[in-house]
């Protein structure tokens, strides 16, 4: 499996206004990602989870140290630069979903295909085909508002995908979900790792965390743990991926 990103001796520092007091939220971390793998980061609130998510989303830079994202440097890019390659090499979820209310579930896949240059035609071939991916193709002109929480986080995972993006991103993607809705949820994920797919989750959830190939616990802004295990055979919780609407 091919390396996908890597952080090297990666710490971030955040000085309080007007104090002088600087706070280290990450300190001198390293951990390399490869093709496939998935990933789950746990730790406290503070633990610097969040912190590092940000940093490997493109969201923000390191104090210290270096980011490598598809064989490139991104340590230090300026904000258009970071800008662009969020768009074209990362796919977020969110807890939250972060969906347009005003749009259409079509309309939502769209949009970051806009930014990306892609014509029209285009666009509306790739939404619905992502849609279909999803289970939501039957569904496609309904707006957020008229969605369940498993349907609205089912557009999240679609719109991540629409970069192709070398890393997909997860925040607690089933934490606004009932088990059994998020089981179904995960389920998705199981089927993009099984494709190749390289997912990093930020979870607090130990049973989620546990149908991961890897668990990555932060303490501190340091790593406290970092455990690669055979993943367990989920179908019998969660069956295969079959895309029906949760």
């Amino acid at each position: 499996m091919g390396l996908v990103a890597s952080v090297q001796d990666l710490s971030k520092i955040y000085s309080k206004p007007g104090t002088g007091v600087e706070v280290a939220a990450l300190r001198s971390i390293s951990i390399d990602f490869v093709e496939g793998e998935y990933t789950a980061i746990m730790g406290a609130s503070g633990s610097g989870k969040s912190t590092l998510m940000n940093i490997l989303g493109c969201l923000d830079r390191p104090t210290i140290g270096r980011y490598i994202l598809g064989g490139d440097d991104v340590s230090q890019m300026p904000d258009d630069a970071l800008s662009e390659i969020r768009s074209r090499r990362i796919g977020f979820i969110f807890q939250n979903f972060n969906l347009i209310p005003q749009l259409t579930v079509l309309e939502n896949l769209e949009v970051p295909m806009f930014y990306l240059g892609y014509t029209p035609a285009v666009r509306r071939a790739r939404a619905m085909e992502l849609a279909e991916r999803v289970g939501l193709g039957h569904r496609t002109d309904h707006r957020p508002t008229e969605l369940s929480g498993g349907q609205q986080q089912r557009v999240c995972i679609a719109r991540s995908l629409v970069n192709d993006p070398l890393i997909l991103m997860a925040d607690e993607p089933t934490g606004n979900l009932d088990s059994k809705t998020g089981q179904s949820i995960l389920a998705i994920f199981d089927e993009l790792v099984e494709a190749g797919k390289t997912v990093l989750m930020v979870t607090h959830d130990p049973t989620v965390a546990h149908r991961c190939h890897r668990v990555i616990r932060l303490h501190d802004g340091s790593i406290q743990s970092d455990e690669r295990n055979a993943r367990r055979t989920v179908e019998a919780e969660a069956g295969q991926f079959s895309p029906q609407p949760a």
